[in-house]
């Protein structure tokens, strides 16, 4: 049984998220889309609130809340800009996480503090041009020379990558009976052989930073892999397992504030001597969005609830992140079907709701993927 009565401290915490969204982020969200913008400012603001540390333990700098305080942030953030929020959702999910699950004692001192305090921002390199959902197809090779690393290959899309100034970077140590052994890297941004290539020019989340990293006879210490040589894909899998519940936040998020603005404007507008919100056909169509949105909140919701409680939440992590991802596109289609053309026009933040929606399918697993996930799991039961 999972309780979803929020606690004082959760709700505190939720509103506090939820001001400075609106106060400091809402405000110049439009723009930072329109010119492609990482909010600097924002983010050093996040960093004196301590939203760079949320589910970080107190002993390493962070702010010791849990899974769910971290959703419940990263909602907040995406009803206003999902750039924002996917740039705190993977400096927190794929970065400080498995350090605070495999890394050593070291590396949790040296950083999880760093990037609790905002010092570092995190990145996740996993994907290359040609290794995508098939995560074990990956070409970047680690080669091990005496007490080092060296680091050759290119990775693609990667969120915050231009600006982290630490980067999980998973590569292949070695082959064996035609299998490749993947291990982890945790890599310094001003480590020689590390370089940004090209930003992306993205449909959607225009104010993330994503881009290339090329790693050319990158020397890493030894002592900066993540768990032990060969164990990566374990972690990847466990890390993606917990992070697919901030991207159905994120999914969340943005489509509560895609109804928002279609109720508002449904009530505004007038088409025949009365405001849109009086005909069937809408009061249908924003009935079936708020119905969804619920159903994903309480997914999304039950899978953070489960991890805190140390559960295996693999099946319910991707079932959150399928259905709130595809939930989320038919609410915002919706949303500016009610805005009719005045939805298609980027004065309107739907616009740009409609946009941001689309890539939340595919990143971090597909939905393909997620149903594979899902069924695999059902099959052991």
């Amino acid at each position: 049984m999972v309780n979803f009565d929020f606690s004082e401290e959760h709700i505190m915490f939720r509103d506090m998220v939820h001001d400075f969204a609106m106060n400091e982020l809402k405000p110049i969200a439009g723009q930072l889309d329109r010119e492609a913008r990482f909010p600097v400012e924002i983010i050093s603001k996040m960093k004196d609130l301590g939203l760079l540390g949320i589910n970080t333990p107190e002993q390493y700098g962070g702010s010791g809340l849990d899974e769910l305080g971290l959703i419940l942030a990263i909602e907040e953030l995406a009803k206003v800009c999902a750039s924002t929020a996917i740039t705190i959702a993977v400096h927190h999910s794929v970065v400080q996480n498995p350090i605070k699950v495999f890394g050593t004692e070291e590396q949790k001192n040296t950083y999880l503090r760093a990037l609790a305090s905002g010092e570092y921002l995190g990145a996740f390199a996993l994907t290359e041009p040609n290794a995508g959902s098939d995560a074990a197809s990956i070409a970047m090779t680690a080669v091990r020379d005496a007490d080092s690393y060296l680091l050759n290959g290119t990775k693609t899309f990667i969120t915050n990558g231009g600006v982290a100034g630490l980067v999980l970077v998973a590569a292949v140590t070695a082959k064996r009976d035609s299998k490749k052994e993947i291990s982890l890297f945790l890599v310094e941004r001003d480590t020689p052989g590390f370089q940004v290539g090209k930003k992306e020019d993205k449909m959607g989340l225009r104010a993330s930073n994503t881009v290339e990293l090329i790693f050319e006879n990158c020397r890493v210490p030894a002592s900066n892999m993540l768990g032990r040589e060969g164990e990566g894909l374990k972690i990847l899998l466990s890390t993606l397992s917990i992070s697919r519940i901030g991207v159905a936040a994120q999914s969340l998020g943005l489509a509560r504030a895609a109804l928002g603005a279609a109720l508002s404007y449904a009530q505004e507008r007038q088409q025949f001597n009365q405001p849109l919100a009086h005909f069937q056909a809408i009061q249908f169509m924003v009935a079936d969005m708020a119905t969804e949105i619920e159903a994903a909140a309480l997914l999304t919701y039950r899978a953070a609830v489960l991890k805190d409680q140390g559960k295996r939440v693999d099946k319910e992590s991707s079932m959150a992140k399928l259905f709130a991802s595809e939930m989320v596109q038919r609410v915002v289609s919706s949303a500016l079907q009610i805005h009719g053309g005045y939805g298609y026009i980027k004065e309107y933040d739907v616009e740009r709701f409609y946009r941001d929606a689309r890539v939340m399918s595919i990143y971090e697993g597909t939905s393909e993927i997620q149903r594979i996930v899902i069924s695999r799991a059902l099959m052991r039961n």
